[in-house]
């Protein structure tokens, strides 16, 4: 195994284009090929493993710092569009570049991540700190939307500036900071946990997003009032989701509004009579809905 593992980095070594910026996804699967690695991924950074030669190990460290360099020019000059008002069409490039966007036909895993992640979050960077908040009883540990999932909500919903977007239960912010970054909608989150608020928005200020705002609360107590897309990733269960779900239908009562939902909670949504599914449901996991009136 070793050998098989010593001839692939050799490759890797003599393969100078891939620090290359257009070689974004390869170096993405070698950094995650090497991170898999049983003695190595494991232990990185604690010193060389015994069942790996030192000369490889240290090998291995150099190739991933080199591979990571290069990522990381690239997500600066991403997060420099950003700044800059043209984040859309950069990250949008890059993200096409690392896997289709669009075409979830053949996604089934809907909590698996993948490169568009590493993406994210190397465009974000977002260190996630410790929780500070006591959890009620019925609300769910956070857990990232996979960022294909996202893009995928924004081009199903039609998001656009004419919208304002609601992620009920936003952790570190990865909806609404990205869907902010590639629409001019209005994105709104709402977290309970403090340090995950205070992350997201040191986030958008850093990339001089104007266009999201993160507050603190409980998803109960928030107004929705403008809101006319909304997003769930199963952030609570039980009567606390029948309480949210008793909200939002209020709000479609003054307007159609859209919902996207990803987890159990699907299944919920799903039972309420004033919503339908906008389009055909797939089994990309996200299920995206829209308000109808039950008085016509």
């Amino acid at each position: 195994m070793t050998d098989t593992w010593d001839a692939w980095i050799s490759r890797l070594e003599r393969d100078h284009s891939l620090l290359e910026p257009n070689r974004l996804r390869q170096r993405i699967e070698v950094l995650d090929r090497l991170e898999s690695h049983p003695t190595w991924g494991a232990g990185r950074g604690g010193g060389a493993d015994p069942r790996l030669s030192t000369e490889l190990h240290d090998r291995m460290g150099l190739l991933c710092a080199d591979l990571e360099a290069a990522n990381q020019r690239v997500y600066a000059s991403i997060r420099e569009a950003i700044q800059q008002g043209n984040g859309a069409q950069s990250l949008l490039e890059w993200a096409a570049a690392v896997g289709p966007v669009d075409d979830v036909r053949h996604r089934v895993d809907s909590e698996g991540y993948d490169g568009l992640d590493a993406l994210l979050s190397g465009v974000l960077q977002i260190e996630e700190p410790s929780p500070e908040a006591q959890l009620a009883a019925e609300m769910v540990f956070y857990q990232p939307t996979p960022a294909r999932h996202i893009f995928e909500l924004i081009v199903r919903t039609g998001l656009s500036e004419h919208d304002v977007l609601f992620d009920l239960g936003s952790g570190l912010g990865h909806v609404p900071l990205l869907a902010a970054i590639c629409t001019r909608a209005r994105c709104v989150g709402i977290e309970w946990e403090a340090a995950y608020v205070d992350c997201a928005r040191r986030c958008a200020k850093a990339l001089n997003l104007a266009n999201v705002t993160f507050a603190r609360q409980d998803a109960r107590a928030a107004d929705l009032s403008s809101g006319t897309v909304f997003y769930l990733y199963t952030p609570f269960t039980g009567a606390m989701l029948g309480d949210v779900l008793a909200m939002l239908r209020r709000e479609a009562a003054a307007r159609e509004i859209r919902i996207g939902t990803l987890g159990p909670c699907t299944a919920n949504f799903a039972r309420e009579p004033w919503l339908e599914y906008a389009g055909m449901p797939n089994s990309s996991g996200l299920a995206v809905f829209r308000s109808v009136d039950l008085r016509v």
